[in-house]
């Protein structure tokens, strides 16, 4: 199903965050005034079953644009010479070898080529074309499914595995979101927009642990606030929101949903598996494997929550604008210094859940919202106003690197939850424009492909506004099953 958008899209070039926001939130405010959202039965979206391969997804995001020709998909090495053109510029570090023969990635992964051969690597993945480049936009696109604007608040890929499948384990949020801070960012309210349930509920919404390294404060009462004195808190709250005028938190359900919502996070704080939040707990030598940064302590709490029953994790590098992996400027340097967080984490991450018999119901997917060009803006044939300028010669560090939105090709990692293993999928050009050539997987066929190892069908849709709602856009996404073994 596609919705009627609420704000026109002919022309792109002219949309910016205040109208983001402005449809944002009006699609919100439809989410709460909806009712129960129900699996449609008409007969022709009765979806197929599907024997699950994974129990738990791990999403590993790259938030600001990975370049690919600078990590998984390495070219031509061009090293720093003062006087170089940008254009005869494809790839700033020099390929290395892999655990997998045919498997070439980046100098400074590897950590990550040592893992290589228990995972699929696709070189070939298409973002969206949403006209003028806006990361927030971009990444609402990946984590939904759909292009904003929708007249409807549409629910994360977190929170469709939480409403479809239930937790895991009852003491454990079925969706947890980890790294991701808000207070302070430029761009928070355009990330709050995806990173929300929609209209499934609040019940189903992320739990978020902004700093890992803190990971207990989320599941523990204020500092200074007694358990006794958090309980009476609790307890007034739950009668405030039950008492409350109809239509203050939404509608019936919605309200319902907040409910059991603030009943599970209390459950949380009495069981066992709350000792998982506890990094503290980690053996030293284990701890210190993980401890490059945010992004790697996440990718430990990543680790302990998936052995105690989590459904779905995201961990992020954290989408902060001109920050992270949004390289405008220093761009090799930014890479270098991001390969070094990254790295070795996601390499002991793949190894321990192997070690303890958990990475084969795990899917574990690395992904970025775009990649990243000196030269080229969008797509080739599809380019939209440059928003970096690019000098005729390199002449400085921080010239060197990829700085440009590219939107044709980009690398997606795969470990674990039926994924073959050593495998390579999908060619891109060896020369700029560095595009794919074969096999490209558009976000519709990546998200059925997710689905379809953890058992959810790609016509699987819900009912909201007497509409169905597919988990796919219009249901007509396809698994790419060469990816299965």
């Amino acid at each position: 199903m596609k919705d009627k958008p609420i704000y026109s899209w002919n022309r792109p070039q002219s949309w910016n965050r205040r109208e983001f926001l402005r449809t944002a939130g009006v699609a919100t405010l439809s989410a709460l005034a909806a009712g129960y959202p129900q699996v449609a039965q008409s007969q022709e979206s009765v979806p197929e079953k599907i024997e699950p391969r994974a129990d738990t997804l791990i999403v590993l995001w790259m938030a600001g644009g990975m370049a690919h020709t600078e990590t998984f998909d390495p070219k031509r090495y061009t090293p720093f010479e003062p006087g170089t053109k940008p254009s005869e510029v494809l790839s700033t570090f020099p390929a290395i070898d892999t655990a997998v023969d045919d498997i070439k990635i980046s100098q400074g992964l590897e950590a990550i080529a040592g893992v290589m051969d228990r995972g699929t690597l696709i070189r070939t993945f298409r973002a969206g074309d949403l006209g003028f480049i806006l990361h927030s936009r971009h990444q609402y696109h990946w984590h939904t499914g759909y292009a904003p604007p929708q007249s409807v608040a549409a629910p994360h890929i977190g929170a469709v595995i939480a409403r479809t499948l239930g937790a895991k384990n009852p003491a454990v949020p079925a969706f947890i979101d980890i790294g991701q801070r808000f207070e302070g960012n430029g761009e928070a309210e355009e990330l709050k927009a995806f990173h929300q349930a929609g209209f499934l509920g609040s019940e189903y919404g992320p739990f978020m642990i902004p700093e890992p390294e803190r990971s207990m404060d989320a599941i523990r009462p204020p500092e200074g606030m007694s358990p006794g004195r958090f309980a009476n808190r609790y307890a007034m709250f739950k009668k405030m929101v039950a008492a409350s005028p109809i239509g203050e938190f939404g509608s019936d359900y919605q309200r319902e949903s907040l409910m059991r919502s603030l009943e599970n996070s209390y459950q949380l704080l009495s069981s066992p598996a709350a000792k998982a939040f506890d990094l503290t707990l980690e053996p030293q030598e284990s701890f210190q494997k993980y401890n490059t940064g945010r992004f790697g302590l996440g990718c430990l709490l990543a680790r302990r929550l998936t052995e105690v029953g989590a459904r779905f994790i995201e961990v992020t590098t954290e989408y902060i604008p001109f920050m992270g992996w949004d390289t405008h400027e220093n761009g090799h340097t930014r890479a270098a210094d991001l390969k070094r967080q990254i790295d070795q984490p996601i390499a002991q991450l793949v190894l321990d859940l192997e070690e303890r018999g958990l990475l084969g119901r795990t899917l574990i997917v690395l992904a970025s919202e775009f990649s990243r060009d000196m030269m080229v803006e969008g797509k080739p044939d599809k380019k939209v106003k440059d928003q970096v300028e690019i000098p005729d010669v390199i002449t400085e560090l921080k010239h060197y690197g990829m700085h440009r939105h590219f939107t044709d090709a980009g690398s997606i990692l795969m470990f674990g939850g039926g994924i073959k293993q050593g495998f390579l999928y999908g060619r891109t050009a060896d020369e700029r424009p560095c595009r794919i050539l074969e096999k490209p997987v558009t976000i519709p066929d990546l998200h059925a492909t997710i689905y379809h190892a953890m058992g959810i069908p790609p016509t699987l849709s819900y009912e909201i506004e007497k509409r169905p709602f597919y988990v796919t856009e219009d249901g007509k996404g396809k698994p790419v099953m060469e990816l299965f073994a």
